[in-house]
């Protein structure tokens, strides 16, 4: 059986594959198992592709948790999607962010 939290994080995965795919991408989420990447993402003319790691939260929290190999995780070709899951009714918020960007500025207690 899933945990919780493994279900808010797949719940994630597919609120932003069906945010990207509403854009016009080509978006197709990962086993659970892979690791780095949650979504692989095209442009509709196959012309340009990158990858997404997803972390999701439902807590008002101020911070995404993330796994202890960001630093290594690092190229043009690959962000990260920061999803807020507010309440039922409301819409998600989006914070889509380079991988150079959260290796130089995550905070690592």
């Amino acid at each position: 059986m899933r945990s919780k939290s493994q279900l808010v994080g797949m719940r994630g995965v597919y609120i932003v594959a069906a945010e990207l795919s509403r854009r016009g991408f080509i978006a197709c989420p990962t086993s659970r198992s892979a690791h780095g990447a949650d979504i692989l993402v095209s442009d509709a003319e196959c012309k340009r592709a990158f990858s997404i790691q997803v972390k999701t939260k439902t807590t008002q929290a101020r911070y995404w948790l993330l796994s202890s190999n960001y630093k290594r995780l690092v190229s043009n070709s690959h962000v990260y999607v920061f999803v807020n899951i507010k309440e039922d009714d409301m819409l998600p918020e989006f914070f889509v962010i380079p991988s150079r960007v959260v290796a130089k500025k995550a905070y690592v207690e």
